[in-house]
């Protein structure tokens, strides 16, 4: 049957809770996504989880050497992948609050003095890697700070208004900062150098491209190759688009992923549209493509609200989904530490680490993505293959199997008490629990009393 005609039935059977019925085998040709993923990913990055660090936040001290002291628990959690925010020098004129952005950049060949030199930034690198670790830096290529020296240098490489003017980026609030124009083939050198200089100089690992999209995606695909040829490098777009994937980024947002969460868990919805999002995560995204999976991060966290405030009781539930779905899970700095307030974005606000009562959860999660080739990136990974139940408004269930690997996670997501019954008889087996360390078989016809947000991961 052809993937179109499977959305077709996917949106009625999800929109109008119909009686429908598909039987889906691990085998089914609908369960083989689209492949044209030409970008070659760094082989470290094929299980790997990430971790969003604001060093002004941070730490007291807000730099990078006072980061370095938390490594060692990073990388004991599971962390991969550190990706710091903007690491760059902030922009004076027309800045907001009493430090500004980090995304108003002033100068792209520097750091922030706030945060320390750059041989302190070296430092940071080295240790790392020497952690066994990667580190990627936030890039704003997009538009940079009023008092960027390239506004009175080349003025022509930015926007301008009707009248001729230096503007911010159109629709947006974001009036401490001008738009460049991409059609300057000298502004795309200039750019593309200042990438290529931070891996070949400092050895970082690549990148997370602020607004990827707003850019035109052939500079990315040439970036792309420039910084592949000093070393593979991996490339996060904050974006979801399948396109920017074929020769540009390793990984975009799964920002429809969380939209569908907290549609269940604020506003109190059923899953239809949680399901949905997997259903066309199957069919439509490239697989190969890594798609990062998040209850938090600084953009959600600065603008709307902070992940006890969108996920409540169902929080873990979610980190769970994040940590076993299609995608690279994403932790915010604090998000161990039950962060449960918008950090301030213009000024010092710091992280409470006091206690770190998620840490388990998330170790518990990222250990198992290492281990088991199920849960891997990509086409490395298994497929999602659903579990039907007889609660279909309420659990989500599925398996993905790689190999002699196999994961079966089943939620109940939602805030209400439930005996759920699934099809399991294509997952029938013995299975350990992640969490409770429990044998569980599956017999394909089974039954489960499951709490209020409750889960289980089944381990094979």
């Amino acid at each position: 049957m052809k993937k179109f005609t499977i959305l077709a039935l996917s949106a009625l059977f999800f929109g109008c809770n119909t009686s429908v019925k598909i039987d889906n085998k691990p085998d089914d040709d609908r369960y083989k996504p689209i492949e044209y993923v030409k970008v070659k990913h760094p082989d470290w990055s094929k299980n790997a989880t990430i971790y969003e660090a604001n060093i002004r936040q941070f730490t007291p001290e807000g730099t990078f050497k006072a980061f370095e002291t938390h490594l060692p628990r990073l990388k004991e959690m599971g962390v991969d992948i550190v990706w710091l925010m903007p690491i760059h020098p902030i922009g004076n004129e027309k800045r907001k609050g009493t430090l500004g952005s980090e995304y108003s950049v002033k100068d792209y060949f520097d750091v922030n003095p706030e945060f320390g030199t750059k041989q302190d930034f070296k430092h940071l690198v080295d240790k790392v890697h020497e952690m066994g670790m990667h580190i990627i830096i936030d890039w704003v290529a997009n538009h940079s700070a009023w008092d960027n020296p390239l506004a009175k240098q080349h003025p022509d490489w930015y926007s301008k208004t009707p009248e001729g003017h230096f503007q911010p980026t159109p629709w947006y609030d974001w009036d401490d900062v001008i738009d460049f124009d991409y059609d300057k083939p000298e502004l795309r050198k200039y750019m593309t150098s200042a990438l290529v200089y931070w891996v070949k100089d400092f050895n970082i690992d690549g990148y997370r491209c602020d607004t990827a999209g707003f850019i035109p995606t052939d500079f990315w695909n040439n970036a792309r190759a420039e910084m592949d040829a000093v070393k593979p490098v991996f490339m996060l777009g904050e974006w979801e688009s399948r396109d920017l994937h074929e020769y540009a980024f390793d990984a975009t947002y799964s920002w429809s992923f969380w939209n569908a969460m907290t549609a269940v868990t604020k506003d109190g919805k059923s899953i239809g549209q949680l399901v949905e999002y997997m259903a066309h995560d199957v069919s439509t995204f490239p697989r190969d493509a890594y798609r990062m999976t998040f209850t938090d991060n600084h953009d959600k966290n600065s603008w709307e609200g902070n992940m006890v405030s969108n996920f409540g009781d169902g929080l873990e539930a979610s980190m769970v989904l994040c940590g076993t779905v299609n995608g690279m899970p994403l932790v915010y700095g604090g998000q161990e530490a039950g962060l449960d307030k918008s950090l301030k974005f213009f000024d010092k606000d710091e992280i409470d680490w006091s206690n770190l009562n998620y840490a388990p959860l998330y170790k518990k999660l990222f250990d198992l993505k290492h281990r088991n080739k199920a849960l891997w990136n990509g086409r490395n990974g298994g497929v999602m293959i659903r579990i039907f139940n007889d609660k279909m408004n309420q659990v989500v269930s599925f398996s993905r199997t790689m190999d002699n690997d196999r994961v079966v996670t089943i939620v109940n997501y939602s805030k209400e008490p439930t005996k759920v019954k699934l099809d399991s008889k294509y997952q029938k087996g013995t299975y350990t629990e992640l969490f409770s360390g429990k044998t569980i078989v599956l017999n394909g016809d089974d039954t489960f009393e499951m709490k209020p947000w409750e889960y289980l991961v089944l381990v094979k």
